[in-house]
C-alpha cells in the first residue's frame, strides 16, 4: 500500500516577503552595505503592511541578509552560504499569534468567569505579584506572565483549550518571537503589560465575562502593538 505523500506547508506571510526581499537582494538591487529604503516606503512597494513588513525584516536579521541598526535603518549584509534560496520558517507569525491568542483567550477568560473561586483568584493575585516583583528587580517576568494567562486557561476545564492557549504562548520561545522580543521587550513595556493583567484580574474578581474578555483582548492587543507597532 503506498503512502500518501504529505503536502508542502504553506509559507507564512512573513517568509512570502522575505523571498520577495531576498530576491530584490540577490538581484542585485540592494547591494551589500546598502540601506533598505524606509519602512513605509518600502512597504508601499511591497504592498504589504508595515506589521508584516517588520517581522519579514527580522526574519532576514536572524537569516544574515541584512542588519538592523537602531535609530539608523536596515542595512544589507555581505552573501553568505545558505542550504536553501528561500526563507524557512523561524516559527509562526507573532501577529497572526497574538491575533490567534485575543480569539482564544478571549473566550476562555469568559468561561473562567464562571467557574472562579476565591482560590483561583488568590492564585492569580500571586502570580501579579510575582510578576510585579520580577518587574521591580529587573527580572524578566516571562514565566510570571505565562503562569497568570494559563492559570485562566485551566479555569475552563477544557483540556484542549488549556493546550491550545499553553502552546500559543510558548511559541513566544520560536526564534522570530524571541528575537523580537529581545529587541521590543522592555521594562517599561512590562509594567504596561501588569496593568493590563491587572485590568483581566479586576474583571474576573467582578466575575463579569463581558468585561473580561474585553479586557483580555485589550491586553493582547496592546502586546501586539508593542511587538510590532501598528
Amino acid at each position: 500500500m503506498s503512502t500518501a505523500t504529505k503536502p508542502p506547508e504553506p509559507k507564512r506571510l512573513y517568509q512570502q516577503i522575505a523571498d520577495r526581499i531576498r530576491g530584490l537582494i540577490q538581484g542585485e538591487q540592494f547591494l551589500p552595505g546598502a540601506r533598505l529604503p524606509a519602512e513605509r516606503e518600502l512597504a508601499h512597494q511591497l504592498g504589504v503592511s508595515r506589521p508584516s513588513l517588520r517581522e519579514a525584516l527580522i526574519a532576514l536579521e536572524i537569516d544574515g541578509s541584512v542588519e538592523i541598526r537602531s535609530g539608523s535603518g536596515v542595512y544589507v549584509c555581505a552573501p553568505v552560504e545558505r542550504a536553501a534560496s528561500t526563507m524557512r520558517s523561524m516559527g509562526e507569525s507573532p501577529l497572526e499569534l497574538m491575533q490567534a491568542r485575543a480569539v482564544i483567550e478571549g473566550a476562555a477568560v469568559a468561561l473562567a468567569c464562571a467557574r472562579m473561586t476565591p482560590e483561583d483568584l488568590a492564585s492569580l493575585r500571586a502570580a501579579l505579584q510575582a510578576m510585579r516583583a520580577d518587574i521591580a528587580d529587573g527580572r524578566d517576568p516571562l514565566e510570571q506572565d505565562r503562569r497568570f494567562h494559563l492559570g485562566i486557561a485551566s479555569l475552563t476545564g477544557n483540556s484542549v483549550l488549556m493546550r491550545i492557549v499553553r502552546d500559543l504562548f510558548d511559541e513566544r520561545h520560536s526564534p522570530i518571537s524571541a528575537q523580537l522580543s529581545v529587541r521590543f521587550d522592555s521594562r517599561e513595556g512590562w509594567h504596561t503589560a501588569l496593568l493590563e493583567h491587572e485590568s483581566i484580574y479586576a474583571a474576573l474578581e467582578a466575575r463579569d465575562p463581558l468585561m473580561a474578555q474585553a479586557a483580555m483582548r485589550m491586553h493582547l492587543e496592546g502586546s501586539k502593538k508593542r511587538w510590532l507597532g501598528d
